[in-house]
């Protein structure tokens, strides 16, 4: 099997940049060995968010809009027919589903993951996404997908910052955005 390179290989140099003092951002990309896609139909739905949350790990899965954060995965309900498994487990198996209950799709390498934490790391994401990042507004194990410089992203807040899933083939020019824009609050990159 082919092993996968990062679409922010050699663009994400480690170290300190940007405004003197303690890092106000801090970025780091975090491998993703499995993303799987699980979708119901509208009159299956419980039955396949009981297969999501058991290819998860979970007793149930998240409900619309939240996350189910795991120790090897995280289980996203992005929309109100879907969930997205996220894992650092190569030993995920797509779950089976017929065709009349739903759809698996593994979808790969197909997004770039980056955790963003620090004391002006919702102030960052604001510049870019038409969201209020606020900890009262958007909960922590909250999802959503919303639009980076007209790109679509998902983004949720972890226990410390926020992830940020990117489209691999986007991922480079918004990185840069985000490189640039974070030198005023002072970034680290890990």
């Amino acid at each position: 099997m082919a092993r996968s390179v990062s679409s922010l290989h050699g663009h994400m140099n480690k170290g300190r940049y940007g405004a003197p003092g303690k890092a106000g951002v801090i970025i780091e990309e975090v491998a993703v060995a499995s993303h799987i896609q699980i979708s119901s139909w509208p009159n299956t739905t419980q039955d396949i968010e009981k297969v999501a949350a058991k290819s998860a790990g979970f007793s149930t899965a998240p409900g619309p809009g939240k996350v189910k954060r795991g120790k090897t995965s995280d289980l996203l309900r992005i929309e109100p027919l879907k969930w997205w498994l996220i894992s650092n487990n190569k030993e995920i198996t797509l779950p089976s589903v017929s065709a009349e209950k739903g759809m698996v799709l593994d979808l790969g390498s197909s997004k770039t993951l980056l955790k963003i934490t620090g004391p002006q790391a919702s102030s960052l994401l604001n510049n870019f996404v038409p969201l209020d990042l606020r900890k009262q507004m958007f909960l922590k194990d909250d999802v959503a997908s919303t639009s980076f410089h007209h790109i679509g992203v998902t983004i949720w807040r972890n226990g410390v910052g926020f992830n940020l899933l990117l489209a691999r083939s986007f991922a480079l020019s918004l990185w840069e955005l985000l490189e640039a824009s974070s030198h005023q609050y002072g970034l680290e990159i890990n």
